[in-house]
């Protein structure tokens, strides 16, 4: 028989799938194939010792990735230390990494430990591992392929007993192809190559990730807030999400933070995420809401539109388009903030910007 499954509050998991540990169901949420297949791999691969690259844009989960696999090895209980390597400087980078003894250098009085000692019998997360100097990636090619390293100063060789796993948002074979990045190291951190998703290729999951977001910001900031507008999902499943989940987040917040009712409404989300959706004959019906909130959203969506497009037509001349309306320049400056629209989103200056 096939495996049954059961939603939870962010999404679909299989429910004779023991593999995962408790606490981190939430996070292997998932009704996209290419995700399924992601969390398969990861099962896969997580109780070896083998070092895994991790590719994807930025925004997408690496660190979160990384983690699980962490917390389903033998390693679970040892220590597992992030390094955001583009957040090192070139001058520091190998004191960070490998630490350094006293009196390597003016100011060290004593010795210090490295993210490679602190990381020992654990695992390591080199995020962003593109950024590193070229004189870097050769000490991190000794550690991958001898499994030893030098602290700054230090005259012996000290073991390492780390698990390595690496996050690239850049194609490491071009940056190869370029000159940019060591071909052996390349091949020591692709043992285990294992792309994650954009969250564009994955928009079955951005229903339940806004229910999942809104569930959180209802014990973060101590509002009562339901659900959102089936406009707004419907927009959010459609937009590109450039920046992938941490991108969503923003945007749920900062709508959370706005909205005044129990439902977050499209007016407290950037407009730019709607595009054509904005047409009346696009609005899906929710036939469970009473008629009056239906009428009073097609309202606003028709309102929205026609000011978008009146606006557009004067570009952003307010006197001028007040004239076209009817209405009073207050009484127009009055409903483009309501929907926050900003006149100088249609400019002549701004025109080729709020066509993107």
């Amino acid at each position: 028989m096939p495996i049954q499954n059961r939603i939870t509050p962010t999404g679909l998991i299989p429910e004779e799938d023991d593999f995962w540990s408790p606490e981190v169901l939430k996070e292997v949420h998932t009704r996209s194939p290419k995700m399924l297949q992601t969390f398969e791999k990861v099962k896969s691969v997580a109780p070896t010792k083998t070092t895994v690259l991790l590719l994807g844009d930025t925004g997408v989960g690496k660190g979160t990735v990384a983690k699980l696999i962490h917390q389903h090895s033998s390693r679970k209980d040892e220590s597992f230390v992030h390094v955001h390597c583009g957040a090192l400087p070139d001058t520091l980078a190998e004191s960070e990494l490998f630490g350094y003894e006293k009196g390597a250098f003016t100011g060290a009085v004593k010795r210090k430990l490295g993210r490679f000692d602190t990381a020992q019998k654990g695992t390591i997360f080199l995020d962003e591992i593109n950024t590193i100097s070229g004189t870097m990636q050769i000490k991190l090619l000794q550690v991958l392929q001898d499994r030893i390293f030098q602290r700054v100063g230090g005259e012996y060789p000290i073991e390492t007993d780390v698990r390595v796993i690496a996050a690239s948002n850049s194609d490491l074979q071009q940056l190869c192809d370029e000159g940019l990045f060591r071909k052996d190291l390349y091949y020591r951190l692709s043992v285990f190559p294992l792309e994650i998703p954009s969250l564009q290729e994955r928009s079955e999951d951005i229903p339940d990730w806004v229910s999942y977001l809104i569930e959180w910001f209802n014990k973060l900031y101590f509002k009562e807030i339901q659900d959102a507008d089936p406009l707004v999902v419907k927009a959010l499943q459609e937009y590109s999400w450039p920046g992938n989940i941490r991108e969503l987040e923003n945007v749920i917040e900062r709508a959370y933070i706005l909205e005044t009712t129990s439902t977050l409404r499209a007016e407290n989300f950037p407009q730019e995420l709607f595009g054509d959706l904005n047409n009346p004959a696009e609005i899906a019906m929710d036939i469970t809401q009473p008629l009056a909130e239906v009428r009073r959203q097609s309202l606003e969506h028709i309102e929205r539109q026609y000011l978008k497009e009146l606006m557009a037509k004067h570009l952003g001349r307010i006197n001028q388009a007040a004239e076209t309306a009817g209405i009073t320049t207050r009484q127009l400056h009055k409903l483009l903030s309501k929907y926050r629209i900003r006149k100088e989103e249609f400019k002549p200056s701004q025109a080729s910007s709020s066509k993107k």
